[in-house]
């Protein structure tokens, strides 16, 4: 049977699953990667594109190392929370766009507890480590 730290940290992969497969799928396809930018609006998109990619691999190595999990847990809490506010504006849409944007809001938004829980859960453990 699996043992706990194996399942925590396939866990946490699950979590970064979607960071990972996306940094990756932007740096095989950097041209879209600044055409998906400027769908959303987002200029200058090729520097902007650089710093997702950044985001997205850099603090999911973050959470799944173990250094500093907190501190990548956070980042993408946050990066998630702006992203979703970006790409699933539901209340502006209609039917049946609407549905699937509003679905992908609530569902981000769980992703942002996920990592807020993380952090917090990485930092109680450094806490009680240091007493």
């Amino acid at each position: 049977m699996l043992g706990s730290v194996t399942i925590r940290w396939l866990a946490l992969l699950a979590l970064c699953a979607a960071y990972l497969q996306g940094g990756f799928d932007k740096v095989t396809d950097f041209a879209g990667a600044i055409a998906e930018n400027r769908h959303f609006g987002l200029e200058p998109a090729a520097p902007l594109a650089v710093a997702t990619i950044v985001v997205e691999l850099g603090a999911s190595a973050l959470v799944l190392s173990g250094i500093q999990r907190w501190a990548g847990a956070l980042v993408l809490a946050g990066f998630t929370l702006m992203a979703t506010f970006v790409a699933n504006r539901f209340w502006e849409m209609t039917q049946p766009a609407r549905f699937m944007a509003e679905n992908g809001f609530f569902e981000h938004i769980g992703l942002v507890g996920g990592f807020v829980l993380v952090a917090w859960h990485d930092l109680a453990q450094r806490r009680a480590a240091r007493h």
